[in-house]
């Protein structure tokens, strides 16, 4: 107490708060939440105090149980989700893997006239990307992940997902496309578009299990209620997803865009699919929203601010650029054999001379026999042996600075924070990326361009 006095004086505070540990007359420790207030004489002088002493031990300890528990449900939650992420996701990627697998074996066993041979091309592409966007879709939950906008053509985009999407909807369902002309672009993330279409659609169909009509349509519209279309001119661009399923019941309409919030039984639905649509709406700046009434079908509105026709004409109309090239050595490290095949042969179509390695220690070796020749390195962050991507840039470059090195990774949310030497499209590209994306950085950084990035 005299402790506390003495801080009251020296202060000069009219009043005082603090908590601290005490002992007891017999022992016991306990923690004492103290509210000291001063007492002052007619001249103005501190001559006591009223102290108000509380022991909040068992508050304390009961507030450190809750804390635990919401830990432990916390807990208990994720676990859940897991077990219903595991069944719809394994469901998805059979589909795409099925797909990969049944048009590569066509490609290798049938004589095939060169269209043929060229849809199944875009069938195993398309697939692809949709793996790409599956993966996107449970990384979003995980972190906030980066957009990559581009100028979108909407009617386009949906066009493209059509044939796909009568694959996935069966034959039970009629899928019909209403497409207004002359649609302005939207500045998108085509993957995150392309994953709105496809959740809504997957939505729709599981809401029609005994067969039904899917309709998408696109059009100019202003999306605030109220706003009559002929006295306010049209802001967005609309997606509208109907179908003629089961409908949503009003208890559960507010609760539609929950994360893992599902009707469905286990393994038949992750919960992520809506949740999902609606946070990529929000992130492009757009709105969405739902009309259902029970058995009578479900219509989504997503909106998307357009952009100048202008200035799509002008990013419409430029040229697509061709694959960099260059007769450089570059020192590969990648432990995924296929894929260091498949880059490898593309680096060597652009004129490269490359060394391949699988692992850091393999990559050590190499560079011991040929490290005046090497001019870049491009790794993989996470490999095996003992000794990750980023390490084997930091022993290379203690033996040579001015060593050029590009990394990669299919998974950065176990890098940010710690790395942030790492910026993507300078040092660093995102599994999985298109040729052209690869020669390009590469080119970059051998040309000392990257600080234009």
């Amino acid at each position: 107490m005299d402790r506390v006095w003495d801080e009251i004086i020296q202060s000069g505070n009219l009043a005082s708060h603090s908590v601290n540990e005490n002992v007891t007359k017999s022992g016991r420790r306990i923690t004492c939440d103290w509210r000291n207030t001063p007492w002052r004489d007619a001249s103005g002088q501190i001559c006591g105090s009223l102290s108000i002493v509380t022991d909040i031990t068992e508050k304390l300890r009961a507030e450190k149980e809750r804390q635990n528990l919401e830990a432990q449900l916390r807990q208990a939650q994720k676990m859940e989700a897991v077990g219903q992420l595991s069944g719809g996701i394994a469901h998805d990627f059979n589909n795409i893997l099925t797909v990969i697998q049944g048009n590569a074996s066509l490609l290798q066993g049938l004589d095939l006239q060169p269209s043929e041979i060229r849809d199944c091309a875009n069938q195993i592409a398309r697939a692809g990307e949709r793996a790409a966007s599956l993966t996107r879709q449970l990384l979003m939950f995980a972190r906030k992940q980066q957009m990559q906008p581009v100028n979108l053509d909407l009617n386009d985009t949906v066009a493209q997902m059509t044939k796909m999407l009568q694959r996935i909807l069966g034959e039970d369902i009629a899928l019909r496309s209403e497409y207004s002309p002359a649609l302005p672009h939207i500045l998108a993330d085509v993957g995150m578009i392309e994953q709105i279409i496809l959740n809504l659609a997957v939505n729709a169909r599981d809401a029609m299990p005994g067969g039904g009509k899917l309709t998408i349509r696109t059009r100019l519209e202003n999306p605030k209620p109220g706003e009559a279309a002929q006295t306010s001119a049209p802001t967005h661009v609309c997606l509208s997803v109907s179908d003629t399923g089961t409908g949503i019941a009003p208890e559960i309409l507010p609760r539609i865009f929950e994360p893992f919030f599902t009707t469905k039984e286990v393994g038949k639905g992750t919960g992520l699919g809506l949740a999902t649509v609606y946070g990529i709406v929000q992130q492009h700046h757009g709105e969405i929203s739902v009309q259902s009434e029970p058995g009578q079908g479900t219509t989504f509105h997503v909106h998307f601010p357009f952009i100048a026709q202008a200035e799509a004409t002008a990013k419409a109309t430029t040229a697509k650029p061709v694959l960099p090239w260059g007769d450089e050595t570059i020192l590969l490290v990648e432990d995924e054999f296929p894929l260091r095949t498949f880059v490898s042969e593309l680096l060597q179509r652009c004129g490269y001379t490359v060394l391949e390695a699988g692992s850091g220690p393999a990559a050590l070796n190499l560079w011991q026999e040929h490290r005046d020749r090497i001019q870049l390195v491009l790794t993989d962050i996470i490999m095996p042996e003992n000794m990750n991507g980023i390490e084997l840039g930091r022993r290379l470059l203690d033996e040579k600075p001015a060593l050029k090195i590009i990394y990669t990774s299919g998974y950065t949310g176990n890098l940010e924070g710690r790395h942030s030497a790492l910026v993507e499209g300078v040092n660093f590209i995102r599994k999985p990326f298109k040729p052209e994306a690869i020669a390009e950085i590469i080119r970059k950084n051998l040309d000392g361009k990257t600080a234009e990035k």
